[in-house]
């Protein structure tokens, strides 16, 4: 049974991040059907401030004795790569003893530097994926997905997706009925569909060539229609194998895939600003039919055409204001 969390928290801690878990597990929620939650707020030392990264200071009630016996030890961002021993040494011990450990975004970092990362499964936010991956080479990072559950590690991706892995975990352990309750409470879904990857702004990549700038500025603003590696060569005015050599040599990746992603990001425009229909977008963004804009628009962000207008349409948010 979950009933014991344990909340984590380290200087430079982002408030938000340690405010989701105490959302769900800190709130009496008994009166509406769900089980109480005796939510532990921990740092290094009992009673003594821990820094923010917005000005203010959280003071636990308990020290790093807090953690044992918790079925959760749930660890808030921090803006740390390095930890006191002690802080680790807390941590492998709940996980030893068979607590559930659970990361919001940066907080992976210090279940990495107890060495609980290595040949795990996890995820952080796509902003700090790298850093993750330098630091902790043996941990299994997938920078796709709001959460990845690898059974007693639980890690979780950017400030919301928080949430998601908590109310997971609440779904995991005392099912579906008290996950709802708590979502309800919350005003957000109980899960949601996709992964960060849609939060993600896909780099393209540029050519700084005076050979090949002017034709890709061309095909910039002619997206709509068909493009061929022989018309771009023929433009250039270079053989179609001169062409793709250079253009790979100048920009790290082919004419297709290079269009490909200038056409999901124009398509990506629309979907924010127009109300046009997803035929018209993908006409307009060069895809031709839906079907061809689903196939590539889900393969780079991860989520279906209409799934991502709805998470990111302008006129919908002002609407709703």
């Amino acid at each position: 049974m979950l009933s014991t969390v344990a909340a984590l928290v380290l200087p430079e801690v982002s408030p938000f991040e340690f405010g989701t878990i105490c959302e769900v597990f800190g709130i009496d929620r008994t009166a509406e059907g769900v089980p109480p939650f005796e939510l532990r707020v921990c740092g290094p030392v009992a009673g003594e401030p821990v820094s923010s990264t917005v000005g203010m200071g959280v003071v636990p009630h308990h020290g790093l004795d807090g953690l044992r016996g918790a079925d959760l030890v749930a660890i808030a961002a921090t803006r740390l790569r390095t930890f006191p021993e002690p802080v680790l040494d807390a941590l492998r011990g709940a996980a030893a003893d068979g607590a559930t450990l659970l990361s919001v975004c940066s907080g992976a970092f210090v279940l990495g530097a107890a060495g609980l990362l290595d040949g795990r499964h996890c995820t952080t936010h796509w902003m700090n994926v790298d850093e993750l991956r330098e630091l902790h080479p043996q941990a299994l990072i997938d920078p796709d997905v709001l959460f990845v559950d690898d059974g007693n590690i639980i890690t979780s991706a950017g400030t919301a997706a928080g949430i998601d892995a908590c109310l997971h975990l609440v779904r995991r352990e005392l099912g579906s009925a008290i996950v709802n309750v708590i979502a309800r409470r919350m005003v957000v879904p109980p899960q949601r569909d996709g992964g960060q990857r849609q939060f993600v702004e896909q780099p393209v990549p540029r050519c700084s060539s005076d050979g090949l700038a002017p034709v890709l500025d061309w095909v910039l603003e002619h997206l709509e229609i068909e493009h061929t590696v022989t018309d771009l060569a023929r433009r250039a005015r270079m053989s179609d194998r001169s062409f793709a050599r250079r253009f790979v040599a100048e920009t790290g990746t082919t004419p297709h895939r290079w269009l490909t992603l200038q056409r999901v990001q124009r398509a990506q425009r629309l979907l924010e600003d127009t109300d046009l229909g997803i035929d018209e977008v993908a006409e307009s963004s060069g895809f031709g039919s839906g079907a061809l804009l689903r196939h590539h628009f889900r393969k780079v962000v991860g989520v279906a055409p209409a799934d991502y207008r709805r998470t990111f349409t302008v006129r919908a948010a002002v609407a709703g204001n």
